[in-house]
């Protein structure tokens, strides 16, 4: 493996960075003000900072515009999309002209079928570039996009189509996954099916990803292709308010129902130019690499929006990590040669395994920012990556935040913030990370608790799409002057912060946040299960993994196990088959009738003592009745 060890030079020194802080802290109107100078307005806005009805108040602006035209000048013939197919030989590229064209094609083929300003429009599609045309198609006409993920079941796709009120779809014929196919197409049309009396969907556009033919539902289902070559090649953009609506994303919560987080326009995109240039150190000639799905918030922020903004080159991957062989992701960083590399702990700890020989016989010289999000990363794995990968002369950002935040929060920032092996570290300037005791009080120095955010910033989510009285229980309400995370952290000497995992009932499996409700809903629609329970385990691969506790009905089949892993694939996803199933007599209830899922946690990770006291359980033998039925060992 051939690595540079010339030091790199980083935008921000130690001082730049401080003096970043203490602006946006002494003054952060002025601050903001600079900072939404970064997007090109056809009106600036009035104020620069959060009102009732989001960041930068009076400011128009188009999301398309400021990825694509105001680029077209300076950057025109810059590769804007490096699209690297599954097969290694097949390469497409887009430079900054080009995409503007194909996005001005999907546009007007999005307003000959119907699709008005404020209209939702769903994007099921696999990594192809069809899906960020698509993105910014939307945005281009102001109508407002929702990404499904590739691996939602019929039943997931259906609720987040009914909820959005989304009036035309775009899929696939067949995605790709390694020698597996995955039949978009069908799995539309099952979703479509299943409350077809419900659902606002007039049209589905097809992209013909593979040679595999599908059904087509007469005046509903079109290849795409053809409407692309036959649409003008412009499209006059639509000025949006920065308070308009630019997607909505769903998010699994602990209520069950999935959340349609809204992201704005003006606050969200000043938010993503502003971290990506910041955390990722954007420099001209940059090719980034984020290698999440565009169905998840790190493929908008940090796939799309951030690098375009910034005059960047993605790539986008349509392969697996592996396929057809070891090595593969090492072998595109070598020839594309990728600057910028962001990825999961997930995937850092699959591709330990492949070990550090495969790494060795690539040339990953071109790397300069090594990233990692969606989860808490291990020291190991932090190391591992660091030094086999990075080959120790890279800057790490082991980055956290949510898709409510719409961008990173706390992370190390290039040359200016020293990392900590499996520490987010600082927060960026303009953040304001609080410790909360369980009573809502400010913990000082040192020390662990919820983790809340004081004030605004511009990436913050502006509600859920049709339900603002929830967006306020959530993450409003709880802690009463503070946005609530949902996550616990510690804060050490130095002022870092240690992300220590989710505090409600949401379970973190491979990035992906699912709602142990979710999958208890899914379990419900089994006649033979009379309840449920869901948690998260620790996993070596996953970070997290899903541990399921049924309680049959009378006469329930022996086959249950069977039936219980059914419901939730085919309900909630396969991305959220359980680990294990355990069929048991009853759940560990307070007297009120509350599942404890403490002491559910700790049974399935084969803890036998430490429970605590058991007296306010409804029935305190049920512990000792699930450690001896399940006999889980230590790991």
């Amino acid at each position: 493996m051939s690595l540079s060890s010339q030091p790199h030079t980083f935008r921000l020194s130690p001082a730049d960075y401080g003096h970043l802080v203490e602006q946006a802290t002494v003054a952060p109107e002025q601050y903001w003000a600079r900072e939404s100078t970064r997007l090109t307005w056809s009106t600036n806005p009035s104020q620069a900072h959060c009102t009732k009805d989001g960041w930068f108040p009076g400011g128009v602006l188009n999301a398309s515009v400021n990825c694509l035209d105001r680029h077209l000048e300076k950057r025109g013939d810059q590769h804007a999309l490096v699209w690297q197919a599954e097969e290694t030989d097949r390469v497409v590229t887009f430079t900054y002209r080009t995409l503007h064209e194909r996005v001005c094609r999907m546009a007007n083929v999005l307003r000959q079928q119907g699709v008005q300003t404020g209209d939702r429009v769903a994007i099921h599609l696999p990594s192809v570039p069809e899906g960020l045309i698509a993105m910014l198609a939307c945005a281009r006409i102001g109508a407002i996009h929702v990404v499904l993920f590739g691996g939602f079941s019929p039943e997931a796709i259906a609720d987040r189509l009914a909820d959005s009120g989304a009036v035309l779809v775009i899929t696939a014929n067949m995605g790709r996954r390694g020698p597996k196919r995955i039949p978009f197409k069908t799995t539309l049309d099952a979703a479509l099916d299943l409350r077809l009396e419900a659902l606002a969907v007039r049209h589905v556009l097809v992209v013909s990803v593979t040679q595999d033919d599908v059904d087509l539902t007469t005046g509903r289902d079109m290849w795409l292709t053809p409407l692309l070559n036959e649409a003008p090649a412009d499209c006059a953009a639509q000025d949006m308010p920065a308070s308009a609506p630019l997607f909505l994303l769903y998010t699994s919560g602990s209520t069950g129902k999935p959340k349609g987080i809204v992201h704005g326009t003006g606050g969200y995109l000043v938010w993503a130019s502003y971290t990506h240039e910041l955390v990722f150190d954007h420099q001209e000639g940059d090719i980034f690499w984020c290698t999440a799905d565009i169905g998840w918030i790190t493929g908008h922020t940090y796939g799309v929006y951030g690098p375009l903004l910034n005059g960047g080159t993605i790539l986008l991957f349509e392969g697996m990590p592996s396929y057809p062989g070891p090595g593969r992701w090492w072998s595109v960083i070598q020839d594309h040669k990728v600057t910028t590399f962001y990825t999961s702990p997930t995937a850092i700890r699959a591709l330990m395994r492949e070990g550090d020989e495969v790494v060795q016989r690539h040339d990953l010289s071109s790397l300069r920012v090594l990233g990692t999000v969606g989860e808490p990363i291990s020291q190991e794995a932090w190391s591992w990556f660091n030094d086999h990968v990075g080959g120790g002369r890279c800057a790490f950002v082991d980055t956290w935040w949510q898709t409510e935040s719409g961008g990173i929060m706390i992370s190390p920032v290039p040359g200016a913030v020293r990392e900590k092996p499996a520490s987010a570290t600082l927060p960026l300037p303009g953040v304001h990370p609080v410790l909360l005791d369980e009573r809502g009080a400010p913990k000082e120095g040192a020390t662990e608790g919820v983790l809340c955010l004081r004030g605004s910033w511009p990436g913050r989510a502006l509600t859920i799409w049709n339900d603002a009285a929830l967006f306020e229980r959530t993450y409003l309400q709880p802690y009463p002057g503070y946005y609530f995370t949902g996550d616990g952290a510690r804060r050490d000497e130095d002022g870092y912060y240690w992300i220590t995992g989710r505090v409600d009932d949401v379970i973190n499996v491979s990035g992906h946040r699912i709602g142990s409700a979710e999958i208890e809903d899914a379990l419900a629609t089994e006649l033979a299960i009379a309840e449920s329970a869901a948690i998260g385990v620790p996993h070596d691969l996953k970070g997290q993994g899903i541990v399921v506790y049924v309680v049959p009905r009378d006469n329930a089949p022996e086959d249950l196990h069977v039936r219980a892993a059914k419901a939730i694939t085919s309900k909630v996803g396969r991305y959220a088959a359980p680990e294990r199933i355990h069929v048991v007599p009853d759940l560990p209830k307070t007297r009120s009738g509350k599942s404890v899922r403490r002491l559910l946690r700790k049974i399935a990770c084969g803890e036998t003592e430490g429970f605590g006291d058991l007296s306010t359980l409804a029935d305190p033998e049920i512990v000792a009745t699930l450690i001896a039925l399940i006999q889980v060992p230590k790991s």
